[in-house]
């Protein structure tokens, strides 16, 4: 059994609804409680119009990488997000695998841990309230040390609760 964390994001209609939803969508996937962090709310990247609603979760799974993955897309899909929206653009559901235990997994549909997610506070900040002591297994760093080097972004952490 890994421990995962998932990045989950929205930015068109609900946000926090969607949010909720993909929580739901986990409870019924992990083998174990799931721990969520706070709800935070980000200014948009690339091309995108809206600003986000961001969180993380940490659940435990004995699926492989590669399935869990087609989980999360399947649900992606069932909760309307585009099938091929353009990147960085607007989503109803954004739901990334950010660390897989301690793998270093690289093919051309997976990286893990998911080769972004150093460059965004709006990940690393809610990562490490459900996961401060974890390393960066191909970087080799803290989750402190990735916070103190990532680029600046207007990010402010909201009482919703999901």
């Amino acid at each position: 059994m890994e421990e995962v964390i998932i990045a989950i994001g929205s930015n068109l209609g609900d946000r926090l609804k969607m949010i909720r939803s993909a929580g739901l969508f986990l409870d019924s996937i992990s083998d174990s409680v799931v721990d969520k962090a706070s709800v935070w709310e980000s200014e948009p990247v690339g091309g995108a119009q809206y600003s986000f609603l961001n969180t993380a979760a940490k659940i435990t799974t004995q699926l492989t990488p590669i399935n869990l993955l087609r989980k999360l897309k399947a649900f992606e899909r069932l909760s309307g997000r585009d099938a091929n929206p353009i990147r960085w653009g607007p989503r109803i559901l954004d739901m990334d695998i950010i660390r897989f235990g301690n793998r270093v997994h690289e093919e051309d549909s997976l990286i893990i841990p998911h080769p972004e997610y150093h460059k965004r506070l709006f990940v690393l900040l809610p990562m490490k309230e459900i996961d401060r002591g974890w390393m960066d297994p191909k970087f080799d760093v803290t989750l402190d040390e990735l916070i103190k080097n990532a680029p600046e972004m207007e990010l402010q952490k909201t009482n919703d609760r999901w």
